[in-house]
């Protein structure tokens, strides 16, 4: 091992990284209005704390990383700021995905695609093949995605189970609704952060963020970076965790 890589792992364990952290990047218009930039633009800047944000998480040693991307209630806003959204989506994966790929990064998508325009849909697919096979960082994109509405579909497949003789109502458990929401395999985050000094998840990882620990960061996503990331970690280290029992400290 060279001498920067095992400053580099030394640092990584100095500061206990979290296995598995979850971000709801928030605020690119606000930012852009303090400026007086128009939203597209804050919405551009965003995309480039995106991609500090992705190295930084594989420089730090983070295994997963779940950015929330663009909500099923996102929809809502104007025609004009959804096709800016969608636009720089493309761009991104047509820009990035090459580089995550050499990064050794894969790539998930979480969220409901079945009305998703067929480009874009195509897009996420093709992130997800080229990917599959990667292992230094997993980076999870939640695209077109509400925790009750992923609550909902994992409710439904298990009462098809149910319906159809596959399950018993006595096997409906926790842990078995759990087994049917989109991404099962992954772990629930340790860590999650949101951006713009809002305080509340706004229908993110409901389920899976039973026991994670909240960082909330008064700067707005375009301005986030490597130090921001490791100040908010640095925050969870000073946390117990509990989980409804004894404490499991996460630092030292």
């Amino acid at each position: 091992m060279s001498k920067s890589e095992l400053l580099r792992a030394a640092h990584i364990d100095a500061i206990a990284v979290p296995r598995h952290v979850a971000i709801i990047m928030d605020g690119n218009g606000r930012w852009a209005a303090a400026r007086g930039l128009p939203r597209a633009e804050g919405h551009r800047r965003g995309v480039e704390a995106l991609r500090r944000t992705v190295r930084a998480a594989g420089d730090l040693g983070i295994q997963f990383l779940t950015i929330f991307s663009f909500s099923a209630e996102n929809w809502s806003r104007p025609s004009t700021e959804i096709r800016e959204l969608m636009m720089l989506l493309r761009r991104f994966v047509r820009h990035d995905l090459a580089e995550l790929h050499s990064n050794g990064v894969r790539v998930r998508v979480i969220g409901e695609r079945e009305n998703l325009a067929d480009d874009i849909r195509r897009l996420l697919d093709e992130a997800e093949q080229l990917t599959k096979n990667n292992d230094k960082l997993v980076l999870v994109v939640a695209f077109n995605y509400g925790a009750r509405q992923e609550i909902a579909r994992a409710a439904q497949r298990l009462a098809a189970a149910v319906s159809a003789g596959d399950l018993a109502v006595s096997a409906v458990t926790a842990d078995k609704l759990a087994s049917y929401l989109d991404a099962p395999d992954l772990p629930d985050p340790d860590l999650i952060i949101r951006t713009s000094g809002e305080q509340r998840l706004s229908n993110f990882l409901l389920w899976q963020a039973a026991y994670s620990e909240l960082v909330f960061v008064p700067i707005y996503w375009p301005d986030f970076d490597h130090a921001t990331l490791e100040s908010a970690i640095t925050e969870y280290r000073r946390r117990e965790r509990r989980f409804g029992g004894l404490v499991a400290r996460t630092g030292s």
